[in-house]
């Protein structure tokens, strides 16, 4: 008949849990380790700037370095770049020579046309069906039911930020309808 092995023969317990626990941190690690890339891919990168805002780029996709910008831009000036979701946002430069602190989205809230800034007439005058917005964005005629939307315009390191309006439109003095 064979013996029994003894006891000394029998992991203790502290030897199985070291074991359990060692065998579920190599599964953990490597589970997580093949994620990192599917959840990095899900995951928009953030856009840099400070305070979370977003760099605003010229027609080409360069950062707006203000200094140069400043420099090609008379006062009164309202210039396209691309804001948010690449939407055209105009950047006005004030009477002082300097970036005014709001943005103005130019897609029109009748169609979605891209409203051209006209100079002349001192207004953003829709093309498409005739809606005017006055020099700040606040529609003045029709049939565009709302404002243009507001962005934050901020500089940082010589550089254009944009970043979300969510506080009172100062135009009507309402809750902003972007939100």
């Amino acid at each position: 008949m064979a013996q029994l092995s003894s006891s000394s023969d029998v992991p203790d317990m502290g030897r199985r849990q070291f074991m359990n626990l060692l065998t579920f941190g190599t599964i953990t690690g490597t589970a997580l380790g093949a994620l990192y890339p599917v959840i990095k891919y899900f995951v928009p990168p953030s856009s840099g700037g400070t305070g979370g805002g977003l760099t605003a780029k010229d027609a080409i996709g360069n950062d707006v370095i203000v200094s140069d910008f400043l420099a090609n831009h008379n006062p009164g000036d309202r210039t396209l770049v691309q804001g948010f979701r690449g939407d055209p946002t105009y950047i006005v430069v004030t009477e002082e020579k300097t970036i005014d602190n709001y943005g103005l989205n130019a897609v029109c809230t009748h169609l979605g046309c891209v409203v051209p800034w006209n100079s002349g007439e001192n207004k953003f005058m829709c093309p498409c069906h005739g809606s005017q917005y006055d020099s700040t964005g606040k529609v003045v005629r029709g049939p565009a039911p709302l404002s243009l939307a507001l962005v934050h315009a901020a500089v940082a390191e010589d550089k254009v930020t944009l970043t979300p309006w969510t506080e009172t439109d100062f135009r009507t003095g309402e809750n902003p309808w972007w939100t």
